[in-house]
């Protein structure tokens, strides 16, 4: 199975136009990291920038046992990452190119470990389902309390309607009768005498 392909798309290298800028990309960077490890890694190169404390000596550490970059490298060959993906590029021409056999085989044993593998232990689904769903729970949440009834509801429909509600109110008392607004008149003297008069009773 082939994950991303169109239907009828079959996979395939990459063209020389992808290829070719890769390459030329590559070279200088061997040599530029060939010629500058040493200085970069155990020189004054990070002087300044980089600070590393002296209880992690790790590069003084890993200085002990640097002898250049060529060797640095040989030693990669015989690390044991190596060896492990040359087996698995071994077991996986074997199983699939000469004895197709074996994987059917497998299959049918550890069928429950296929799944498994095959779902990428499900880390996918969990994420999915975990924290893409919870971010979008979390999302719709902010979204419907915060925008849709605070911001939208409340402070601007809110706005809107205290000014209708107070634009009806205000509108009983412009009624066009003058006693209406003597009424008014009368009511806003008796308020400021009653303040200018009670108010120094209460100091």
């Amino acid at each position: 199975e082939h994950h991303g392909l169109a239907p009828g798309q079959k996979p395939h290298e990459s063209p020389l136009v992808v290829t070719l800028p890769l390459v030329l990309l590559a070279i200088p960077s061997v040599i530029i990291g060939a010629l500058t490890i040493k200085p970069m890694l155990f020189g004054d190169y990070f002087k300044g920038a980089i600070e590393i404390a002296e209880n992690h000596p790790a590069m003084e550490e890993l200085a002990k046992d640097f002898s250049g970059a060529a060797a640095m490298g040989a030693q990669a060959f015989m690390s044991l990452p190596f060896w492990l993906a040359l087996a698995g590029v071994a077991a996986a021409y074997y199983c699939y190119m000469v004895n197709r056999s074996v994987p059917e085989w497998f299959y049918n044993k550890f069928r429950f470990l296929h799944t498994l593998l095959d779902n990428k232990y499900y880390m996918d689904k969990f994420n999915e389902v975990v924290f893409a769903g919870g971010a979008r729970l979390i999302g719709g949440g902010l979204w419907t309390v915060g925008d849709k009834g605070i911001i939208d509801g409340l402070i601007i429909n809110g706005s809107a309607h205290v000014v209708n509600l107070f634009s009806r109110i205000s509108r009983m008392f412009q009624s066009g009768y003058i006693y209406h607004y003597a009424f008014v008149m009368i009511l806003g003297v008796v308020g400021f005498l009653s303040y200018f008069i009670l108010t120094p009773m209460f100091k």
